[in-house]
Parts: structure tokens; sequence; C-alpha cells
């Protein structure tokens, strides 16, 4: 079904229409919150065949176009052990990485308002660090899976996602997605690249979600967004983030560079789209994220 995106002053104004103060004005956990102790035992009852299945790509070590900071890896050998040595530059579109609530902003602040100027320093962020959410993610996942809806191998630049077509598949694949869990869109990154090998999001244009989901993230209270292919870019707006913007505004904890594939020739195969996700970020004081390895079990 085709509608009419929304214009530039709709667009803007789904990140005014925040959830600052929803759960004070010294909140840093965003929609994390959402995820209650009955959320958890919620997606620990899905667990059925005990299948698992990673949603993390490889530790990205190989330098090449899509790759301009690759992952650093040394080996040390003793007498009788080996020790290693891990260095990683995440942010981007290599690594799959949960983004923490400091990470982002606009011209009107960052998580619950807050100044970037003030909150942010070369030692760390002092607001919305990713240490706020070490007991980790663990809640209903609901994968949505794009390709298979359009009955085509991914999405394009020409055809973003948009959120009535998150709703649509929805009514498609028969789920509801509900206050706390994890939105999982597959958009078909690993097609998208073996079509597209010169493709990488450091160079835009690049396909994926719409501004036009971010009323969907939003009105259905979702916890946590797990992606393959990113934002659309560059969008037709102007805007600096448009569904990046999930993070500073909703306070949607943003899992980029997924690995979606598997889970979903999974679901398909279980002949279900929910499933419990759980993910467990790196403590690290005043980081702005951490790579993770989420898991999905049936």
């Amino acid at each position: 079904m085709e509608r009419t995106p929304p214009n530039r002053d709709e667009a803007a104004a789904y990140l005014r229409e925040n959830n600052w103060g929803r759960w004070g004005p010294d909140d840093e956990q965003g929609a994390i919150n959402l995820i209650t102790p009955e959320k958890r035992v919620q997606a620990a009852a899905l667990v059925k065949s005990g299948r698992a299945v990673s949603l993390s790509r490889d530790y990205p070590k190989t330098p090449g176009r899509g790759n301009p900071q690759p992952a650093q890896h040394f080996i040390r050998l003793y007498d009788g052990a080996v020790v290693d040595f891990y260095g990683i530059s995440y942010h981007g579109y290599v690594t799959t990485h949960v983004d923490a609530l400091c990470h982002v902003w606009d011209e009107n602040g960052m998580w619950n308002g807050r100044d970037p100027n003030v909150e942010i320093t070369t030692e760390g962020a002092n607001y919305g660090a990713i240490h706020h959410w070490r007991e980790g993610i663990t809640t209903r996942g609901v994968l949505l899976d794009v390709p298979r809806f359009r009955g085509e191998p991914s999405v394009t630049i020409e055809k973003p996602v948009h959120g009535w077509e998150l709703e649509a598949i929805c009514e498609a694949q028969g789920v509801t997605v509900e206050p706390g869990d994890a939105l999982v869109v597959y958009s078909g990154r690993e097609a998208w690249q073996s079509a597209n090998p010169a493709w990488s999001g450091y160079n835009p244009p690049s396909p994926g979600l719409h501004a036009s989901c971010l009323p969907f993230v939003r009105d259905h209270d979702v916890s946590a967004l797990v992606w393959d292919l990113m934002d659309a870019s560059p969008n037709e707006y102007g805007m600096r983030w448009s569904m990046h913007g999930a993070l500073f505004a909703y306070g949607v904890a943003l899992v980029d560079n997924s690995l979606l594939q598997p889970l979903a020739e999974a679901c398909a195969e279980e002949k279900r789209y929910e499933f419990m996700l759980t993910l467990a970020p790196l403590p690290v004081v005043g980081g702005t994220g951490s790579p993770v390895n989420p898991i999905a079990l049936f």
C-alpha cells in the first residue's frame, strides 16, 4: 500500500514528540525502562526448541573499502599459554554494536534534553553512557522480514522501508509489537552487498529505513531497534539524523550492523517471528556504546 511520506515539518516533529522526562529528568536508561522483570519472564517463556542464533558479524579485522578502520588483534605466545589484544573503533557500518544514549544528538540536545557540550568530554560521557545498561538487554524480539514481504532480495535506495510497511508486515506475519519489545528489521543486507560490491555505508547513498518509521518505533514503545541496513541516506529533509534520532528522542537502544539473514531463515523454519533476545554490552564507564553479540533463542 503506497502512502505519501511526511513532509519536512512532519518529519522534524517526530523527533520533538519525544520521551524526554518520561522516566524523570535524570534518567539514563531510556526505553530500556520498558523492559520490566515481567517482560523478561515473558521473553524467557518463548524459549521452546532451544535453538540459538547469533546476530553478530565477525570481528572486522580485514581492511577494505567498507572497512576503513579495521579492528586490531595481536597474539602473544608464552610457554604453555597464549594471550591477545583486541582494539576496535566500532561505530560505523561494519561492527555489530549497541549505541549508548549519549552517542548522537541534534540541535535540541541529546537524550532528555541534556547539553552535549556539558555532558561529553574527551574522558568519556558524563550522562547516558553505556555502563548504565550493564545488566544487559533481555526481552521479547520480533523480526519483521522486509525482503520476504516484498518478494525481493533486499531493500533498495529507490525503495526505503516506510512506517506503513512495518505495520503491513506485522499483519502479514501475524505478529504484534508490544511495549518493551526489541524490534528487529531485516532489510537483506547480504543480498544488497552481493549485488552492490562497491557499496559502503561510509559513502552514501544507502538503503535502509525512512524517517516515516519513527512513529512506529515511538508509538509501539519499542525498547531496542535491531537492524542490518540503517538510516536510508541521504534523507530528503536535510536532517542530521533521521532514524538514528530514535536514540536521543525516544531513548531506544540501537543495535547497528546486525547479522539478520540467519535469523530470518530461522524464523521461517521455526514458523514464528518472536523469540527471546539477549545482548550484554561491555560496562565501559563513560562509553558511547559497545560491540555486542546479540543472541536469539527459540
